[in-house]
């Protein structure tokens, strides 16, 4: 047989056999692991896109909180896990890029290791304080903080979490070095204490900070991008208030292991797709703050440019700052 029909063969039976894998996949349940406790911000989003993926996929997805860390714990075990799409992981901004130049030695690379499912919402993280703290807005803030920089306290969801980049990026651009920092193992604990006054402030992204600024437990002093958001319309942004250059966006994507099969990413990014195309759960995720993204920026490839270019952005200013989680 001349080599050129073979080729068109086997190019004909892989298609086929792609195909078919895409139309049987998935045949048990899936696992979503959030690689943070329960009730924090990446929780929350994947709880409210779960439901519908499962209704597509026909097969239940499973949320297991894999926390620890600073979300590295989950990272590493679904990094390693095999290539099926069976394990799959929801990852923030925070670990999936800015990890990258905080450490120099973390047990996954978010490049090689993983493959992009497709994104899934952006969320602006918002500057709250202890209800208590004498100060009204980020110039109050900046001028109490370099004063009082010695005793104050910042939670986090985890060294190398989305919240704790933020708030050090945040020191960093107003000139505070000497706060201390108190990981939690997860936002939702952290906030619990910063509403009862253990901690000073705090750098959560607006799925969990929003309840607290709305029930008035805490005060919310700037939202940490250029641009206000819609559900908190009264409060300037960091921009605004005189930081001009801040801008620190957050987001959530779905992840795989690095070789899952291209057939079973497209899968799982159809089921996703409708997730966010689902009125009643776009509608639960702008309520919370989190702007679901557009068409043109959901599929695998444009995350897996995204992620690139997120790693390339925040390397130079998280080294510029002297920070290292090692």
């Amino acid at each position: 047989m001349p080599i050129s029909r073979l080729t068109t063969i086997t190019v004909i039976a892989l298609a086929a056999a792609t195909q078919a894998l895409a139309q049987s996949w998935p045949t048990r349940p899936l696992t979503m692991v959030v690689p943070y406790a329960a009730g924090g911000p990446a929780d929350i989003v994947s709880r409210l896109v779960v439901p519908r993926m499962s209704e597509v996929l026909g097969q239940q997805i499973v949320v297991e909180n894999v926390g620890g860390a600073g979300g590295i714990t989950g990272a590493a075990r679904v990094a390693r896990a095999t290539p099926d799409g069976y394990q799959f992981m929801m990852g923030p901004a925070g670990l999936m890029t800015q990890n990258e130049a905080l450490y120099k030695h973390l047990p996954y690379d978010a490049v090689k290791d993983f493959t992009g499912i497709g994104m899934v919402a952006t969320a602006p993280p918002i500057l709250i304080v202890r209800k208590d703290l004498p100060v009204n807005n980020l110039q109050d803030f900046i001028a109490y903080a370099k004063t009082h920089q010695g005793l104050l306290k910042f939670g986090s969801a985890g060294a190398g979490s989305g919240p704790h980049v933020t708030c050090l990026l945040l020191n960093s651009a107003i000139g505070i070095t000497a706060v201390t920092h108190i990981p939690y193992r997860g936002s939702a604990m952290a906030e619990q204490d910063l509403v009862a006054g253990r901690f000073d402030y705090m750098c959560d992204f607006i799925a969990t900070a929003l309840p607290q600024i709305r029930g008035d437990t805490v005060k919310a002093i700037a939202t940490l991008t250029r641009e206000r958001t819609p559900v908190l319309p009264d409060l300037a942004s960091a921009a605004e208030q005189g930081l001009k250059d801040f801008d620190t966006p957050g987001w959530y994507s779905l992840v795989a292991p690095a070789a899952t099969p291209p057939a079973v990413i497209a899968r799982l990014n159809q089921a996703l797709g409708a997730a966010l195309d689902d009125a009643k759960a776009r509608e639960s995720l702008q309520k919370l703050g989190n702007t679901v993204v557009p068409k043109d920026e959901r599929s695998p490839e444009w995350l897996n440019r995204f992620i690139r270019s997120e790693i390339e952005k925040w390397g130079p200013p998280i080294r510029a700052s002297g920070t290292s989680l090692d």
